[in-house]
């Protein structure tokens, strides 16, 4: 069995990282605290920043725009029955975080992953 061990794997250029456009991989991910005021992105990828439209409906806005709306994306949170991934747009994905009533609901944990072609 061999090894591949690498810092940094380049573009063809030789000029930065390579950029992941056809692979199926993550795009955009982020972690969050639902509960925080204002919001903030414990970790993420590919994602500027949040916006906070109520109790558990939340915008992650992308860095680079997704090809267009019809990506993959799922969210979840901790102790949360409900967690949907809805209104996608090519620059951002709307997360509803809701509990066992169907009522919105900020949670620490929250989560989103996004699956496509960028833009």
């Amino acid at each position: 069995m061999s090894d591949i061990r690498a810092t940094t794997i380049s573009d063809a250029a030789g000029t930065g990282p390579i950029t992941l456009t056809g692979q199926s991989a993550a795009k955009a991910w982020a972690s969050f605290n639902g509960t925080a005021s204002p919001l903030s992105l414990e970790d993420s990828f590919n994602t500027s920043s949040l916006t906070d439209n109520g109790a558990g409906n939340h915008h992650v806005n992308f860095t680079n725009n997704m090809n267009n709306a019809y990506y993959y994306a799922n969210a979840d949170a901790n102790a949360t029955r409900i967690a949907n991934a809805e209104g996608r747009e090519a620059s951002r994905v709307q997360i509803r975080i809701a509990n066992s009533s169907g009522t919105g609901v900020d949670r620490a944990g929250t989560r989103a992953i996004t699956v496509g072609d960028l833009a």
